[in-house]
């Protein structure tokens, strides 16, 4: 698919890699770029050949600064109802994706790009990235999910801490938090991204997909209910070829080679 303000490629088998490209504005999320995440996100799940998509920004300053703001000054408040919807959709189409989503922050991620990085199942940032939430600066709340997805991963105190302040938090301070998984020199975040890409893209297809579906569906119900899902997704799995591939490989000790089904 050709886009205009993001990219989206094989970086090689299975490996896709979506990034936003609007260098000029920091990578700023307007109308356009959500559209375009979504259809990027709804063209991903046609695929059959996708293990994992890498999402992140262009250029070293920022994986996005956040919304852009010129063009959201002058809404009303029905069509900023109706941009915060357009951010949500495209958002939640990420997070719905059947494979891993990994974002690589470098640089700024606020605002909006705070809450891009939050919709993927997991971050890693450089040493120099930011994150925050700063739209009461603007007069605003954030309109992501900013809200919801950020006391999700840290919990309720160090969220209200950052959303009532607008306050920065350095990619230590975001790892210490629980808000990034790793953080790597800025020259090494790519290389390290492909390492965790590879090593998912190197599992059976099915199996990862079911864990990531598991963990979504299951993060909301009650524990007794939530391991009945488990144990159904256990046990559909044993229909696949790639649990005969993969159990064969192991007694005979050998590589498996999974084929998707």
């Amino acid at each position: 698919m050709e886009f205009e303000t993001i990219l989206l490629t094989t970086i090689e088998s299975g490996i896709y890699c979506l990034t936003i490209n609007r260098p000029a504005q920091f990578n700023a999320l307007n109308a356009q770029t959500l559209a375009e995440i979504h259809s990027a996100a709804e063209y991903l799940k046609t695929q059959a050949d996708a293990r994992v998509l890498l999402l992140t920004g262009s250029g070293q300053k920022a994986f996005a600064a956040g919304a852009d703001i010129k063009e959201m000054q002058s809404k009303t408040a029905i069509e900023g109802q109706a941009f915060g919807r357009k951010g949500m959709q495209a958002f939640r189409s990420l997070e719905l994706l059947p494979i891993p989503v990994i974002a690589v922050v470098q640089g700024f991620a606020l605002g909006g790009g705070c809450e891009l990085a939050m919709s993927c199942d997991w971050i890693i940032a450089s040493e120099q990235a930011q994150f925050g939430q700063p739209e009461v600066a603007l007069g605003v709340t954030p309109g992501f999910g900013g809200t919801q997805r950020l006391s999700r991963l840290i919990g309720r105190s160090k969220a209200l801490e950052l959303l009532v302040s607008g306050r920065r938090i350095d990619a230590a301070t975001a790892l210490a938090w629980g808000l990034v998984n790793h953080v790597y020199p800025a020259d090494q975040l790519m290389n390290e991204a492909l390492k965790i890409a590879r090593e998912i893209a190197a599992q059976a297809p099915l199996a990862v997909q079911m864990c990531k579906q598991l963990v979504i569906r299951g993060q909301d119900l009650e524990l007794t209910t939530a391991c009945l899902l488990e144990e159904q997704a256990f046990g559909l799995s044993f229909s696949t070829t790639d649990q005969k591939e993969g159990m064969a490989a192991f007694v005979e000790k050998r590589k498996a080679v999974f084929r998707g089904f």
